[in-house]
């Protein structure tokens, strides 16, 4: 049974790791699911409520990472009580591109998903567009 700095762990090792050692890949996506129920887990039990800001900001970024618009909505929901400057903004401007697509354009190549016209302009717009590509 994990405490709450085990989650933490846990959750960059799931959500972080994946991201960096798989960049450009499906495999970088691979472990959402379970930095998920982890953050999940912990937010049920209030041990976040024991975290400092920037280890909560870890513990919530799965559901900033989701192509859900309801997890999009509880993302801004837990960035906004931590008060981390800029980071109610990222989590904003990832239900933004939830709320439009209900899906992140740029994992569409990697994750073998057709683009729509409207997901192509948006990949190919100037800075900022696409912002993760």
């Amino acid at each position: 049974d994990l405490d709450s700095a085990g989650h933490v762990a846990a959750v960059i090792v799931f959500d972080q790791f994946s991201r960096n050692m798989f960049r450009k890949s499906a495999e970088a996506f691979a472990t959402d699911p379970l930095a998920l129920g982890l953050a999940e887990d912990a937010i049920a039990r209030n041990l976040d409520l024991a975290l400092h800001p920037r280890e909560q900001q870890f513990l919530y970024m799965p559901f900033m990472h989701a192509e859900d618009r309801a997890l999009q909505a509880k993302s801004v929901e837990l960035f906004s009580r931590i008060g981390v400057p800029g980071v109610v903004e990222f989590a904003e401007a990832h239900k933004d591109v939830i709320d439009r697509f209900g899906r992140f354009p740029h994992r569409n190549k990697v994750l073998k998903r057709d683009s729509t016209p409207e997901e192509i302009a948006y990949l190919n717009a100037g800075p900022g567009g696409g912002w993760q590509k």
